[in-house]
């Protein structure tokens, strides 16, 4: 899962207790909203923390992209898809001729 999706998913969650927090706790809408937004921010920043001690643990090293092997294999690619496209281009030129009046070949 990426960082990013479970920061969102973790400051939902806080979103949803803190609603049903707010709902069992307040008394009014202005402490209801303040429950809200206080737990969803400490889930939030939690995520965040949970987050960043999770990549720096990981101890992730650059690597180099392999640009040549990749320009190769795309021109390879696309020398067998014009191929392809020059072979199928020259079907649909013939196939009138290959074809008899009622769209049958001929015997």
């Amino acid at each position: 899962m990426r960082g990013s999706n479970f920061v969102s998913f973790l400051t939902v969650q806080g979103f949803f207790i803190g609603i049903v927090f707010g709902i069992l706790q307040s008394d009014s809408a202005e402490s209801f909203l303040g429950y809200v937004v206080l737990i969803s921010l400490f889930f939030y920043l939690f995520a965040h923390l949970c987050v960043g001690f999770f990549f720096q643990s990981l101890g992730v090293k650059a690597q180099t992209f392999p640009k040549k092997a990749h320009e190769h294999n795309l021109d390879f690619f696309v020398r067998e898809i014009n191929k392809r496209e020059q072979f199928i281009d020259a079907f649909y030129t013939h196939k009138s001729e290959l074809l008899d009046d009622q769209g049958r070949g001929q015997r």
